[in-house]
């Protein structure tokens, strides 16, 4: 199957293009990006040297491929369908978050919640990297309908999270040994975590104050959520076992949860502890993975009816 890539030199393209020169059922049409077209995908995505001889392009050839995966900035999708006609047959994951309320016809691309939805679809939108790791935290709480009252999240992420294009707080010198929150209670994949939990637990549904952190360090994002629960920690990790039993990204870790574990995975690993009476559930993926263009992959898998894990056997950097 052809694929083509649109906005290929972010850092979710990069990621994306390296997991579809492994994948056995794909090959990459094309790699767009107006800036750098005509240059070798290795000028910009430097960890591919050896891997490919594949140059940016300055089309893109829409009835040339069988999936269209859009990697540009927030808006920029919208920008492209007003411009642009799609090919009928042509399926589409969208990266960006133009899409996530299942506007224009598609589907949040979140697996664990809605794999039969995204066997179905032509268009998907995939999720966001904080939406994505909190999401899975809760979602088992939700669907039993334990989840009520007020949930307290806090969250860190890598630099990478904030894109390619440098700014004042990804500079290195000022995000080394440093941390800082923000967008506090207000981050924006809050809109589509709540809809899908209200979608699990319509009513009485939870409150999420979320508190994002800026990490220093480059890839990964860790959660902490916890709420009052009158579940008891075993009660607890079997509910959760239960939910993800048959996920073949979404694990129940037997002791305590570090990032490590998940980084350069499509994994997400999850713990449960329990004190008193508050419910501590820990979350660790990789936002360019499971957060971004691995769970696109994993989409892309589902929606064409591959293995799921096809082009996703990825080794954790754990040391």
């Amino acid at each position: 199957m052809k694929a083509g890539i649109i906005g290929g030199a972010g850092y979710t393209a990069g990621e994306l293009i390296r997991l579809l020169l492994n994948h056995p059922e794909v090959e990459i049409g094309f790699v767009h990006s107006t800036s750098n077209a005509g240059n070798p995908i290795t000028s910009v995505h430097e960890g591919l040297i050896g891997e490919t001889d594949l140059r940016f392009s300055a089309d893109h050839p829409l009835d040339s491929v069988d999936i269209l995966f859009l990697c540009s900035g927030h808006g920029k999708s919208t920008a492209f369908w007003a411009e642009n006609t799609r090919p009928q047959g042509l399926k589409v994951i969208d990266l960006a978050q133009d899409f996530r309320d299942e506007s224009n016809g598609y589907v949040y691309g979140l697996p664990e919640v809605n794999r039969g939805r995204i066997a179905g679809a032509d268009l998907v939108a995939n999720p966001g990297c904080f939406a994505t790791a909190i999401q899975l935290a809760l979602i088992p709480l939700a669907a039993a309908g334990q989840l009520t009252g007020d949930v307290q999240i806090t969250g860190i992420t890598g630099s990478t999270g904030a894109g390619v294009k440098p700014g004042a707080t990804t500079h290195f010198s000022w995000r080394s040994d440093n941390m800082s929150v923000y967008k506090a209670f207000s981050h924006q994949h809050l809109l589509e975590i709540n809809r899908t939990l209200s979608s699990l637990q319509p009513s009485p549904g939870p409150v999420l104050n979320f508190v994002p952190m800026r990490g220093n360090f480059a890839r990964g994002i860790f959660i902490a959520a916890w709420l009052k629960s009158d579940l008891s920690a075993d009660q607890a990790r079997t509910l959760y076992a239960d939910y993800y039993a048959n996920e073949p990204f979404t694990h129940l870790a037997p002791a305590a949860v570090d990032l490590k574990q998940a980084v350069n995975t499509n994994k997400a690993i999850l713990g449960i502890e329990k004190q008193g009476d508050n419910l501590l559930i820990t979350a660790a993926i990789d936002n360019l993975l499971k957060g971004a263009s691995g769970q696109a992959v994993q989409n892309m898998n589902i929606m064409c009816g591959f293995n799921e894990r096809a082009g996703l056997n990825l080794k954790p950097s754990a040391f």
